[in-house]
């Protein structure tokens, strides 16, 4: 089960398909991931040009990096969306691709066009906050 519980506002509208805060008990280890980019194994940016291929690919690896510390999607309280674009249906392509990996768990998030990304061609970026219970003490 996630530490992770999702806040939908009654005052705010109800328009929006995500929630709009996330709430992590005291005691939770909090993990903060790098922004996980649109790279194949070999370091190569997947698909340039097209911003919702490679919001697919930015999804696969961020399960992965999130996997690598034993957690899901489901254990993220936050993520931030950065697409090199101006043009706002890039933004939502790459929205629907990030929102339908998270499925029922529609994490707070931050939807951005920006100018430019880190490596060649990318188009897409995803930061993310995930939240796992605190280990259990190893002291005696």
């Amino acid at each position: 089960m996630s530490a992770v519980r999702l806040v939908r506002s009654s005052t705010l509208t109800p328009d929006v398909d995500y929630a709009y805060t996330s709430v992590v008990p005291a005691g939770t280890r909090l993990v903060h991931l790098a922004g996980a980019c649109p790279l194949d194994v070999e370091g190569r940016t997947v698909a340039p040009g097209d911003p919702a291929a490679q919001a697919r690919q930015v999804v696969a690896n961020l399960v992965q990096a999130l996997a690598d510390v034993g957690a899901t999607l489901t254990d993220v309280a936050y993520t931030r969306v950065l697409v090199a674009s101006a043009d706002r249906a890039d933004l939502v392509a790459v929205w629907r691709v990030v929102r339908d990996a998270f499925g029922e768990h529609d994490v707070p998030s931050t939807l951005l066009g920006v100018t430019v990304l880190g490596y060649p061609d990318q188009l897409v970026e995803v930061e993310a906050v995930a939240a796992l219970p605190e280990e259990p003490s190893t002291r005696h």
